[in-house]
Formats: C-alpha cells, sequence, structure tokens
C-alpha cells in the first residue's frame, strides 16, 4: 500500500511510527506546507518527501491511502483538495469529526473512509483512539489493525457523539484547567493540597503544548463559556445555593467520569 501522510507534525509521525512498529506492508510518504517538516519526517521514516504546488502534489500523483493529519481549520479544504490523489481511502486525524467526514462523503462517494481521533498526545501513546468507520473495507482495516497491535483501544462512534463529547473532553476541559492556572497565585510547593496540586500538574500539560492547537479546539467546540457562567454562579452563590452547586457537581462527576 502506498500512503501519504498529509502534515508532518507530531500526529502524522505518530501514525507513522505506529504503522512502522506493527510492519503492515506500506510505503510511506510526507506531505506539508512546510516542506522542511516534510523533508524531515520523510528522513526519519526513510519515506518520501512529496513536493506540492498550491497544496496539492506537484505532478499528477496517486496514493492508495491518503491520511490528513492538519489543523482543524484546515481539513475540509484538504479533503476536497486531495480527494483527485486518493486512489482507494482516505484516513482523517483532525480532530473534528461531522464536517470531515461529510466532506469524504462528497469527494470520495466511492473510497473507503474513516476519521480517527487519538485521545492523548503522540508522546503518552497508546491510547483510547476514537473512530468513525464511515466505510472501511480491506484498505483501511490493516492500518485500524495495526493500531489495535500496538496497544491503542479503538472504539467506534458517531461524528455527532465524538463532537459533543470533545466540548466537554477538550474544549470546557482546558477553559477550566486554563482558567484555574491564570486565577491562582504563586504559592510555596507546602502549601499545595492534592486538589491544587493535581490542577497545577494539568496546567502544566496543557500549557506545554502547542496554543495554535488549542485555539483550533475552542473554536471548533466551544464550552468556555459555559465554564464561565459556571465559575460566575459559584462566585454569585450564597451558602444555600453553593451546597445545591455542589452537590449537583457530584451527581455530575459520579455520572460522568469526568
Amino acid at each position: 500500500m502506498t500512503l501519504c501522510i498529509v502534515g508532518a507534525g507530531a500526529m502524522g509521525r505518530w501514525l507513522a511510527g505506529t504503522l512502522v512498529d506493527a510492519r503492515p506492508a506500506v510505503d510511506l510518504a510526507f506531505a506539508d506546507t512546510d516542506t522542511a517538516a516534510a523533508e524531515d519526517a520523510a528522513a526519519e521514516f526513510d519515506a518520501e518527501a512529496v513536493t506540492l504546488e498550491g497544496g496539492v502534489p506537484a505532478t499528477d500523483r496517486s496514493f492508495e491511502t491518503v491520511a490528513l493529519a492538519v489543523p482543524i481549520p484546515a481539513v475540509e479544504t484538504a479533503v476536497a483538495d486531495w480527494a483527485p490523489a486518493t486512489g482507494a481511502a482516505m484516513l482523517d486525524l483532525s480532530g473534528v469529526m461531522a464536517e470531515p467526514v461529510a466532506a469524504m462523503d462528497e469527494h470520495l462517494p466511492d473510497c473507503e473512509r474513516a476519521s480517527l481521533h487519538p485521545l492523548f498526545a503522540p508522546e503518552r501513546a497508546p491510547g483510547n483512539v476514537a473512530l468513525v468507520a464511515d466505510a472501511v473495507g480491506p484498505t483501511l482495516s490493516p492500518l485500524l489493525d495495526a493500531l489495535r497491535a500496538a496497544g491503542n483501544e479503538v472504539f467506534e462512534t458517531t461524528p455527532a457523539e465524538h463532537d459533543d463529547a470533545m466540548s466537554t473532553i477538550q474544549a470546557k476541559s482546558h477553559a477550566a484547567v486554563l482558567a484555574w492556572a491564570l486565577a491562582g497565585d504563586e504559592v510555596r510547593e507546602e502549601f499545595h493540597t492534592p486538589v491544587s496540586a493535581g490542577l497545577s500538574d494539568l496546567a502544566g500539560t496543557v500549557t506545554d503544548g502547542d496554543a495554535r492547537v488549542y485555539a483550533d479546539i475552542q473554536d471548533a467546540f466551544g464550552g468556555a463559556d459555559a465554564v464561565a457562567d459556571a465559575a460566575r454562579e459559584i462566585a454569585d452563590a450564597d451558602s444555600e445555593a453553593f451546597t445545591a452547586l455542589y452537590r449537583e457537581a457530584g451527581d455530575a462527576a459520579d455520572g460522568g467520569d469526568r
């Protein structure tokens, strides 16, 4: 199988590394609007670096499978741009699902199609991987099997369920942690409780990433306003109202594993 990974960043390289380790029969290529990134990834995995012109291959090229590991705002355009270069299957790893799945249905109705969202940073692999198996057959199945063989828990979902979940799992969670970090004051290490120490660790994890990725998540899924509204409700609550909110939060935590 020829596989072109569009996006030579951390997630694209994670996919390449996972497939290389699992050893399915794949000839890899990398493409990126940052030519140096594509060349660096290609050198790392002994793969081809695809020359682009206007965001698509500069020559008339076709790959059996195209995997899109591009930023959320770019994925719909990437589906349309790369559809002519896709021979049998397209795989999306952008992190949003409704838009790319719809775009793949439109532009690649006769190809295999799937959307993946690894729910972890690449350096923390393996982990849970959400999957919309829109049209999976003999081309994509070996790639999905390779992800499972690497220790990832691949579970199926729908575009709507995934994107709704990401509002809480990503956007609201990130907003809450960042708000805590921005609102907090510096204190001596000895003062930290298990709760505050845990939040401090979480803040470090969130702020150790790429700000543009977190901004794209906020734009795609929203949630910060809901966090701000909840914080204001807590701030304005008297003792009785606070007690009710506390119990409501406990019920939500018990039922939602948040």
